[in-house]
């Protein structure tokens, strides 16, 4: 039994490289972006996060997330919020600062994108990242979104606003947000998906 175990995890870690270096060996972005949703949804498996932090998927999905290609953001993004949820993962993150890069993908166009940098932000927080993941432009951000008419957004900005901020921060937040649209410091809502 412990032999076919052995076995399966060995199957299970050649495959993902095999994913791994298709990804860096393609030109093809259709390509790309099939071998990026894969790694996302391998993931979201506690079973595989050993293998994926063996193989620096966290790296590759932090390199998506400046890439012009919205699908690569989404699912590069879509990965670092399962990844995130493993402890060990979420120290890599950390130590890569990937707290600026997710909190850039909070202006994404794509409600998926906004909604996994949220989720990843809140998985990120820790006592020592707390001050960078909840700064003003972020619980301004949030307030903003709890605002929004997407259900999801809305209630994911508030747990994100219950959950990582003080009352004293949200409070500081609000009397300091800008008037005009809803925008926080050229961070726009982003479009409500439709049905």
């Amino acid at each position: 039994m412990s032999r076919k175990r052995s076995s399966d995890r060995s199957d299970r870690f050649d495959y993902l490289q095999t994913l791994v270096t298709e990804f860096q060996d393609t030109d093809n972005d259709e390509a790309k972006e099939q071998v990026l949703a894969n790694l996302a949804n391998f993931s979201y498996d506690p079973k595989n996060m050993e293998d994926l932090r063996m193989l620096q998927v966290t790296d590759l999905f932090l390199d998506m997330l400046t890439e012009d290609n919205e699908n690569f953001v989404e699912f590069g993004m879509g990965g670092l919020c399962n990844l995130s949820m493993d402890r060990e993962c979420r120290d890599l993150i950390l130590e890569s600062g990937g707290i600026p890069l997710v909190t850039a993908c909070l202006s994404g166009r794509r409600e998926e994108i906004v909604l996994s940098a949220i989720t990843t932000l809140m998985n990120l927080t820790t006592a020592a990242s707390r001050p960078q993941v909840t700064g003003l432009a972020v619980v301004q951000c949030m307030l903003r979104f709890s605002l929004s008419e997407s259900p999801r957004l809305r209630n994911l900005a508030c747990v994100f606003l219950q959950d990582c901020c003080t009352e004293p921060q949200v409070a500081r937040a609000q009397e300091t947000m800008p008037d005009g649209p809803h925008t926080v410091l050229g961070i726009p809502l982003p479009a409500d998906s439709g049905p």
